[in-house]
């Protein structure tokens, strides 16, 4: 298919869908294309050639419907809209599979930059660099600050529990990609469950908050979106906070396939996040090793994954062939993390 019609996105059908659901919207012939960068479901843009939007999909093929639920995406975005945390506005959630060959939805398009590594940072320069980043906790706290019932959300999640589930479910997914020894990766796992904090009150949970789930404003560096709400729930705050500490340190490992960005100039270091996260949230971060040492598993897990689909030949792409020698440096950092606490 060409560039303005990319697979997946049928525009005469999608065109119809529009003017029937939403008249007026849409005032010209569409065309879309594919954003890169997204990791497992699928977004497009999409222009009548003056207004822009974004359709968000399941990947092509069969899926699991409750790892790709658009319906839960919609709702969490179309929820939080009103309050102070950045989403893009939402326009369409499209439940019939006849349209597109799966349930979607349509939100708005929002300007900004998914920044991804520390290389796009650095053009920025130090100071914007600095602020872009405490910008990421301080709307961390706006989001972790609503209210699930207040906006609709409050049957969202299983808030009780929420941790024990969790360490059980990557348990789980690890097992599930056993096919060589991992040094450390059960003592890891073992030791997060001998030493499980207790959760503060819950709230709505990003699930996979970093800086390139994010949209920064090229004007004034402020996060004009967050992004890929795929993983959300209702659940213990910390782990967004430890999942952000994770990604704020360093991996000191050159043409890394999986990059953090905090190796950029000016890039805060993790105790002053932690602190501003604490001092604007009023909550309680002593067990933060904790749950920046689930972060490292959590994503020691996830990696080991795809290695073990590169292993079978079920994965194609650059940087797929080193990601397994990744899985020790994560277990590493996470034994490391939960020890020194």
């Amino acid at each position: 298919m060409s560039p303005d019609h990319p697979p997946g996105l049928d525009l005469d059908r999608l065109s119809a869908l529009l003017e029937r659901e939403r008249p007026g919207l849409v005032n010209g012939p569409l065309s879309g294309r594919l954003i890169e960068g997204g990791r497992s479901n699928l977004t497009y843009a999409l222009s009548d050639g003056t207004a822009r939007w974004v359709v968000r999909r399941p990947p092509l093929g069969h899926v699991l419907a409750t790892a790709h639920d658009m319906r839960r995406e919609h709702r969490v975005i179309s929820a939080l809209h009103p309050t102070a945390v950045p989403v893009p506005r939402t326009e369409l959630l499209c439940e019939d599979e006849e349209v597109l060959g799966a349930p979607f939805y349509v939100m708005e398009f929002v300007d900004g930059v998914p920044y991804r590594t520390a290389d796009q940072l650095a053009p920025l320069g130090p100071e914007r660099t600095r602020r872009a980043v405490l910008g990421l906790v301080d709307t961390l706290v706006d989001l972790h600050a609503v209210d699930p019932g207040e906006v609709g959300l409050a049957d969202f999640g299983r808030p009780e529990g929420f941790l024990d589930r969790q360490l059980r479910r990557w348990g789980k997914q690890l097992d599930a990609s056993r096919d060589r020894e991992l040094a450390g990766i059960d003592e890891l796992h073992a030791a997060l469950g001998r030493r499980l904090p207790r959760s503060p009150a819950p709230a709505v949970v990003h699930g996979d908050y970093r800086l390139d789930n994010v949209l920064i404003g090229e004007d004034d560096d402020a996060i004009k979106a967050i992004l890929d709400w795929e993983m959300s729930t209702l659940g213990d705050p910390l782990t967004d906070l430890g999942l952000l500490v994770m990604y704020s340190m360093p991996l000191a490992m050159p043409d890394s396939p999986v990059s953090t960005t905090a190796e950029a100039p000016g890039h805060p270091a993790p105790a002053e996040l932690i602190e501003r996260y604490a001092a604007r949230s009023g909550r309680d971060v002593s067990a933060v090793s904790w749950y920046t040492a689930f972060a490292w598993f959590k994503l020691a897990v996830i990696l080991e994954g795809i290695h073990y689909r590169y292993t079978l030949g079920q994965t194609v792409g650059r940087g797929f062939d080193r990601i397994g020698d990744l899985v020790p440096v994560f277990i590493e950092h996470g034994l490391t993390t939960l020890q020194e606490g």
